[in-house]
Formats: C-alpha cells, sequence, structure tokens
C-alpha cells in the first residue's frame, strides 16, 4: 500500500501539477490511513472495503476530529482510490459511499485595520532581524500570500521598480501588487539586513532564519504570534488570518471580487465570496444599528 500511495502522489506532482501543500495534505492523511489498514491486518489495497474505511472517518470523529478535517480526509481518500481505478490498480472504489460530516460555515477569522496597523508596527528595531520581520508583515498583509509562498520567495520573484511579485504554485503563476510600505520596508532589508541574515552568499532565496537558513512555516508562525502579543491583539492569530484580513480589507473598500479570487490565486470564485458575505453582514450591521427604524 506504501508504494501506491507514493506512485499517487508522483501522479499529483507530475500529472496534476498539485502544489507542494497539496502533495503533503495528501500524503499526510493517507499515511494515517495505511498505519490503521495495517494496524488491523489489512495489507493489500484490494482488501480494502467500504465497512473499514467507515470504522476509520466514524473513529476519527469519536476521537474528536474537526469535521474540516475529516472531509479533507475523505477527499484525499477519495482521490486516491479514484486513482488506484484509473490505473487499472482497483476495480471497485470503497470510498464511493463515504459521505463527509456537516461542516459548520463561519467566517474566518480577520483583524480589523487598525489591529493590522498595530501589528505592523511593532518590528521597530533595527536589528536585521526587526528589519526582517517588518518586511515580511508588511509583504505578507499588502499581498495577500500565503505562509509557504512567502517563506519560499526568491530575489528574482520581487520587482522593486514596478512593485509587484510574482508568485508560483504547482504550473500556475499570478501577479500580486504591492503598496508603498511593503516597498519601503523591503528596500530596507534588502539594502540593511539581508546579508546578514541569509548565510550563503549563493543564494537567492528573498528570507531566511536567524540561523541563515530556510525559514520554516512554524518559525513564522511563531514570529507572528509574538508581534500580535507586543500589539495587545485579543484574537488568536496565525499567518492565514492577515491573508484573509488583506481579501476582506480589499472587498469592504471597493475591490472587485474577480481581481481579489486572481491575487489569492483562488480557483473557484465561490471560495473568494466569502468574503463579501462578510461585508455585506457588515454593512446590515452598522444599518441596524444606524438607521432610525433599523
Amino acid at each position: 500500500m506504501q508504494q501506491s500511495v507514493s506512485d499517487f502522489i508522483t501522479y499529483l506532482h507530475n500529472v496534476k501539477k498539485a502544489s507542494l501543500n497539496t502533495e503533503q495534505s495528501y500524503r499526510r492523511d493517507l499515511k494515517k490511513l495505511v498505519l490503521y489498514l495495517e494496524a488491523r491486518g489489512v495489507k493489500d489495497i484490494n482488501e480494502v472495503g467500504p465497512g473499514i474505511l467507515k470504522e476509520y472517518v466514524d473513529e476519527m470523529l469519536n476521537e474528536g476530529a474537526k469535521p474540516a478535517t475529516v472531509s479533507r480526509s475523505i477527499a484525499s481518500f477519495k482521490a486516491f482510490f479514484h486513482y488506484l481505478i484509473s490505473v487499472d490498480r482497483l476495480q471497485s472504489d470503497p470510498s464511493l459511499l463515504l459521505k463527509a460530516p456537516k461542516i459548520e460555515k463561519k467566517f474566518p477569522e480577520i483583524l480589523t485595520m487598525e489591529e493590522v496597523v498595530k501589528l505592523l508596527e511593532q518590528p521597530k528595531g533595527d536589528s536585521p532581524k526587526e528589519i526582517r520581520d517588518k518586511a515580511m508583515l508588511e509583504l505578507l498583509y499588502a499581498t495577500g500570500i500565503r505562509v509557504t509562498e512567502l517563506i519560499n520567495l526568491q530575489i528574482d520573484d520581487v520587482n522593486l521598480k514596478m512593485s509587484y511579485l510574482m508568485c508560483s504554485e504547482g504550473n500556475k503563476e499570478r501577479v500580486i501588487p504591492f503598496g508603498n510600505a511593503a516597498k519601503e520596508a523591503l528596500t530596507r532589508y534588502l539594502k540593511q539586513a539581508r546579508e546578514a541574515m541569509v548565510s550563503d552568499r549563493t543564494s537567492k532565496l528573498l528570507f531566511a532564519n536567524c540561523s541563515g537558513q530556510h525559514m520554516s512555516r512554524q518559525g513564522f508562525w511563531k514570529l507572528i504570534k509574538h508581534y500580535a502579543k507586543k500589539a495587545g491583539i485579543a484574537a488568536d492569530i496565525t499567518p492565514h488570518t492577515l491573508r484573509h484580513s488583506f481579501a476582506a480589507h480589499l472587498v469592504e473598500n471597493g475591490a472587485d471580487l474577480r481581481s481579489v479570487q486572481e491575487m489569492l490565486g483562488h480557483s473557484d470564485i465561490s471560495t473568494t465570496q466569502i468574503y463579501a458575505n462578510m461585508n455585506h453582514n457588515h454593512i446590515r450591521e452598522v444599518y441596524n444599528r444606524a438607521h432610525p427604524r433599523g
């Protein structure tokens, strides 16, 4: 079974041109499934039936896994078994009857514009680290890119003169503009701090950790938590909170959904629609508070 999973991940990479995050997510979900099956004596992929898959899903839910996590796992299983059928390794799909649990639709956590300003003002020192942190936070909010995209940026991906960056995911590329605040922070970082931060002089990596190596997602997560605490922000924010805030603030200030969709790299505009729904709810709240007959 492990070989089948490896072949599937290779297929995602070479044929579907999936992002690294997608590949890692599928690999993680399928590794857990294989461990569960092998612990119950199921060694061959042809021995997997609908019953044991349902048992596994039920166990995940009983152990407190979030519905969104279970839904993602089921999507991974379905994609995996569909692939096996397409390459004639299976005759029937054991995941066909699996149903994802209902997920309560919640608006993503976003910061107010005032909170964003407080957060971005926190790295205010002259050390290479704080200059780097300022540039990373400003760029993240200015572009709405994912944290993985941020830490993987190369120097050549950024055009300071034209104030845009090129972001690549799989076989897709998108161009995202950024404003003066991010441009100033980046210019200062490149002139005053990058040489002190990146240990390998031949490296094209834009940002590095304090050891001069590639920064991890967890490393940036800790960084943003640190500055959120310094800013007195009570919300439990993550790097993705700035991505949501970027999109919500754009829509709130009149940006059209298609442009926001393109900048975020969403393949389906329905994913972007949530920010418009958030804005409608905000308008309704303002109306109810302010209108004399609201």
